[in-house]
């Protein structure tokens, strides 16, 4: 069987026998013929088929195409005479995959809310909505790897599986073979790791950074894209326990070359989000956030404000705003603060930098003040925080220090100390969370509903 998908039909095709094969969301009947709208994920209109009623075995049939069936429709290319489509099948044949009882399907014609998709996750793809995002989400994944491709970085697979806490804080996913009834212990009686599968205690990584960082050191500019885990008990809308993350890492490159490559890196994607997905752009424009494409355009077509962290809780402190959280010099800034910045004070995406050394990752290089880092983090509107980065400590004393002042054991992080060791080099590079990225991209308000099986506490069924 060779199928069309619908997304590729056009005139051109107008009078040929075409084949869709798809999923029924609507059969509408009337006394001479029935109107069938069939979907196949391709794109997020539904194609019309047209069945007439001296079709061989029609009551038959009709008897089977229900809301959910999945069929092949087989038939000629016409124009519609009706005015909500330009083109139509007239169905000479149909052959249907799979019968779908009506009264059991969940996906009925009423609108859903997102919480109760979140409960049938096998199906959800087959709403509008969902379809939308993941076929956005789709398109930012291949605008990322385009962006980083074209400026001759090296895609890197970091491990899954690690040892070491990249952000020194703990919240991870322990990985053991370990009887957890009844787990080897020591002398002492702790839990004896030298039994376990990798000898010592081992965790689904938090980020793909300090591996990267390796391949930067050879490789001059390298890029990670995948899955990452926190083990944090947290049920916030911009949270997930997995999700994927962007991060490039970068040679001889410092805090304002980061700045710069970030900037660039969100306004490649939603530049390209905005051209090769209008009709979901659209969709999300009509029924999600009126005046997204606006808000996207916005980004596209200004630079983004720079400022330092100082500067940002000047602004705060001055602005009169009742915030929920005190936002004094030393404390991390919360969303409300960040969500200021960018859709109230200057109204697009703002950078900041140079953030209170204690309020950030040791592997961040220490300023000449003694008090900051060279961070730089991206606020936009809506989201806040959508990209975190920092020129990384080269200095090998200053590392060792900053590692043994967050209570880190150096010994961990032997191989990383060597970097800095064996030809050290300037370098910087960036995180980004992808669901975050498509959060503001599409104006979809839950985390969960932008990835297609959701990780959070107590839900990992699917």
């Amino acid at each position: 069987m060779k199928r069309i998908k619908i997304k590729d039909i056009t005139e051109k095709l107008l009078g040929e026998s075409i084949t869709i094969c798809g999923w029924i969301r609507t059969v509408r009947e009337q006394k001479s013929f029935t109107f069938l709208e069939v979907n196949d994920g391709s794109t997020l209109h539904n194609f019309q088929a047209i069945l007439e009623s001296t079709t061989p075995s029609y009551a038959e049939l009709l008897a089977k195409l229900s809301t959910g069936a999945s069929v092949a429709v087989t038939g000629t290319l016409v124009t519609s005479v009706g005015s909500k489509q330009p083109l139509e099948v007239k169905v000479s044949e149909i052959k249907i995959f799979g019968t779908c009882p009506a009264e059991e399907y969940p996906l009925q014609k009423k609108r859903h809310s997102f919480e109760f998709l979140r409960t049938i996750a096998h199906l959800r793809p087959r709403t509008n909505t969902q379809g939308a995002v993941m076929r956005v989400r789709n398109a930012l994944g291949f605008a990322t790897h385009l962006f980083f491709q074209e400026r001759g970085f090296l895609y890197v697979n970091t491990p899954i599986i690690t040892t070491s806490d990249c952000e020194g804080g703990g919240q991870q996913f322990l990985v053991t073979t370990l009887d957890i009834d009844k787990p080897a212990r020591t002398q002492e009686g702790k839990v004896d790791y030298s039994k376990d599968f990798f000898s010592k205690p081992a965790y689904l990584t938090v980020s793909g950074q300090l591996n990267g960082e390796t391949y930067a050191c050879a490789f001059s500019d390298i890029y990670t894209f995948g899955p990452t885990f926190r083990a944090e008990n947290s049920h916030t809308t911009r949270h997930l326990s997995e999700f994927w993350m962007i991060e490039p890492e970068m040679a001889f490159t410092d805090l304002l070359g980061n700045m710069d490559c970030a900037e660039e890196y969100l306004k490649f994607v939603v530049r390209y989000v905005l051209k090769n997905c209008p009709e979901d752009m659209e969709f999300f424009d009509q029924f999600i956030e009126k005046g997204l494409i606006e808000r996207l355009q916005n980004v596209v077509n200004n630079s983004f404000a720079r400022i330092t962290y100082t500067e940002a809780i000047d602004i705060l402190q001055k602005s009169k705003k009742a915030f929920e959280f005190p936002c004094d010099w030393g404390s991390d800034l919360q969303s409300e603060h960040e969500r200021y910045l960018a859709e109230e004070h200057f109204k697009k995406p703002v950078i900041l930098t140079n953030y209170p050394e204690q309020i950030k990752a040791f592997y961040m290089r220490a300023n000449e003040d003694g008090k900051t880092v060279a961070a730089m983090d991206i606020l936009v509107p809506k989201i806040g925080e959508i990209i975190g980065g920092s020129q990384r400590e080269d200095r090998l004393d200053v590392l060792e220090k900053k590692i043994r002042a967050m209570n880190l054991r150096p010994e961990d992080y032997w191989w990383y100390l060597e970097l800095r060791k064996y030809g050290t080099i300037p370098h910087a590079g960036f995180g980004c969370g992808f669901e975050r990225l498509v959060l503001f991209a599409t104006g979809m308000e839950n985390i969960r509903d932008v990835i297609p099986f959701p990780r959070f506490p107590g839900n990992a069924e699917f």
